[in-house]
């Protein structure tokens, strides 16, 4: 690496201390329009008791917020729509109580806006967003051609210090895009002419830069990996070898723990400004070895955009959580990637990190911001008896779950596959009895109604997916590409929906609500022929059947006195505009444990009541 001195390098360096200049709040200060780092006091989350108190670090006084004068559909059994809540200490204590009077903090005049709870995601891999390398520009994924791409990444540009990478990774795809490309070198230098940018299609690239990356990417150097090859138009391939992922080892190694904070609370910004004020994250897909040494998952050349180091990967965000930074709710499923390895020998060796974690870890343990969760999105690779080596793994993972007492997941689209897990589900059952843990099925595409009612019998759940309207093309008969959802609502078995980002969809759920209640792709294309459902059906699934997924129905997903202050004040009328319009809604506001996380500046707050300053 070519050096400027001691405390700055050129771009072939990516500088330490520049990387450190602008600071981790003031990326998510820029990312919120100023609001969410100046909104967070230092109220701790790990004490908050359902009478509406709680312990407070430094603070005698309680922490309130009234919201006034909108349309609040509360998603409670009754299903009202109110005009009014108050939130303290991080909880509602008053539904349509009528008049701000009295109120001891700051009210805000919704001004006749829809408001609804704050949606949960209850598939997702937000932790790859959360390690973005550079300063990314997760925005990318809302753009519907190349001239707002580009507009996003040179708005982005006020933030970066100079030498220093703009990057859009993952849930951004062609298809997205009208021109149905990413944009080119040149593009891409119009734009930003001074910063180096890198593009990475979804979870294994291609990729795209511009002519200051390509000088980079041209000539780093490293451990493991030399320059990566890019095209004149500053395409860089994917494939095997993969130049994309050589090209984002290069990155990732240069990234600092407080780069990797920064990035964490850009991420979870990001997420407060698109609704989603909870999420059940799936972890990563892990390189399938057969050691239990963290550093073999350390960044590699060919590691893809899906694979991190999962022993580390949520350091950063952990120790946001520690100095009570974080911005949305967390909860951390774990996912195992270990098939049958000859290695290790028979089957009472194999799944060792299964065993450890099972042995060693708690599930449902932490506070009301950041949790672990149990098993998933799975214990072992699915397989089928036709492969018997992974299929006695895969089945023994489900019997060390069941042993162990933890609740588990698989994540399956097609009806054969869906009866395998149903029939191992049953036979788990008889053998531990599984009905209290309740167990859970992502995706559940092609369920037959016998499956759902033999899954509902067992007090099972399914997060359907919505991910399909990305990259779903019409059936060559006509047939629905999934998933049903009428059936499965109509089976009543709990049932929340998911979009699965961030690699191979966005992390948006609008679009997953659109095509929920539309059947269309993104291309405008009917997929899911007769397999609509209504607004309020979808809405119930993304906030109180995805609560009941993630375990947390008694905290989360409707708006009810004694359940966690999250909510989202929304851009239009969810519920009455047309469809078009729906899958474009935004939020204005976003509130998470009584406080407000993203503010679009629409509702010109007074906070002259505001205890923020404390």
């Amino acid at each position: 690496m070519s050096k400027k001195g001691k405390d700055g390098l050129d771009i072939k360096g990516l500088s330490r201390r520049n990387l450190l200049k602008a600071g981790a709040a003031a990326g998510v200060s820029v990312a919120l329009g100023g609001s969410a780092a100046a909104e967070r006091d230092n109220d701790g989350h790990g004490d908050e008791r359902h009478d509406g108190k709680s312990h407070h670090r430094g603070k005698s006084k309680d922490r309130e917020l009234t919201l006034v004068n909108g349309r609040i559909h509360t998603m409670d059994d009754r299903n009202p729509v109110v005009s009014s809540v108050t939130i303290r200490n991080g909880r509602f204590v008053d539904v349509d109580r009528g008049s701000n009077s009295g109120s001891k903090g700051e009210v805000i005049d919704l001004r006749g806006h829809t408001a609804v709870p704050g949606l949960i995601e209850s598939h997702t891999h937000f932790v790859s967003l959360a390690n973005r390398p550079g300063y990314h520009v997760a925005q990318w994924e809302l753009a519907s051609n190349l001239a707002e791409v580009l507009a996003m990444l040179a708005a982005r540009r006020r933030d970066v210090p100079p030498g220093q990478f703009i990057t859009a990774m993952g849930a951004g795809t062609p298809r997205m895009f009208a021109e149905l490309r990413l944009p080119t070198l040149a593009e891409l230098d119009a734009a930003v002419p001074d910063r180096p940018v890198f593009l990475y299609q979804g979870g294994g690239g291609p990729a795209r830069t511009n002519t200051l990356g390509k000088q980079f990417f041209e000539s780093a150097t490293a451990p493991l990996a030399g320059p990566v090859t890019v095209g004149a138009d500053g395409s860089i391939a994917g494939g095997n070898p993969s130049m994309a992922n050589r090209a984002l080892y290069h990155l990732r190694i240069r990234q600092t723990f407080e780069d990797k904070k920064r990035s964490a609370l850009d991420a979870m910004a990001f997420s407060a400004s698109i609704g989603i004020t909870a999420l059940l994250d799936q972890t990563l897909v892990a390189v399938a070895t057969g050691t239990l040494d963290p550093a073999s998952l350390d960044p590699q050349p060919t590691h893809a955009l899906f694979n991190l180091n999962h022993y580390r990967m949520y350091d950063a965000w952990l120790a946001l959580h520690a100095e009570d930074r974080t911005l949305i709710r967390l909860q951390m499923n774990f996912l195992h990637n270990q098939p049958f390895i000859a290695a290790l020998g028979d089957l009472d060796h194999q799944l060792p990190e299964l065993r450890e974690r099972l042995k060693n870890q708690f599930q449902f343990f932490g506070d009301d911001m950041v949790r672990t969760g149990a098993i998933g999105e799975w214990a072992a690779p699915f397989a089928a008896p036709s492969s018997p080596d992974n299929y006695a793994v895969w089945y023994e993972s489900q019997r060390l779950v069941a042993k162990a007492r933890w609740r588990n997941e698989n994540a399956q689209t097609t009806a054969v596959n869906i009866q395998q897990v149903v029939e191992t589900y049953e036979a788990m059952d008889r053998e531990f009895g599984i009905k209290e843990l309740r167990w859970g099925l992502q995706h559940a595409g092609m369920a037959t109604p016998e499956q759902l009612a033999r899954l509902k019998a067992l007090n099972c759940a399914v997060s359907m997916s919505g991910f399909t309207w990305l990259n779903g093309v019409p059936s060559a008969t006509g047939a629905p590409v999934g998933p049903l959802y009428p059936q499965i609502i109509a089976s009543g078995i709990p049932a929340g929906m998911h979009e699965d980002g961030v690699h191979i969809a966005p992390h948006n759920p609008w679009f997953a609500l659109h095509y929920a209640t539309t059947g269309l792709n993104v291309l405008g294309q009917q997929i899911n022929p007769g397999q609509q459902i209504s607004r309020q059906q979808a809405l119930h699934a993304y906030t109180r059947g995805n609560a009941w997924y993630l375990n947390r129905e008694d905290d989360l997903g409707s708006i009810e006195k004694g359940k966690l202050g999250d909510l989202v004040v929304l851009d239009r009328d969810y519920f009455a505009v047309s469809d078009a319009d729906m899958r474009r809604t935004s939020p204005i506001l976003t509130v998470v444990d009584g406080k407000v996380v993203h503010d679009a500046g629409v509702l010109h707050r007074d906070r002259s009541h505001s205890d923020d300053d404390d």
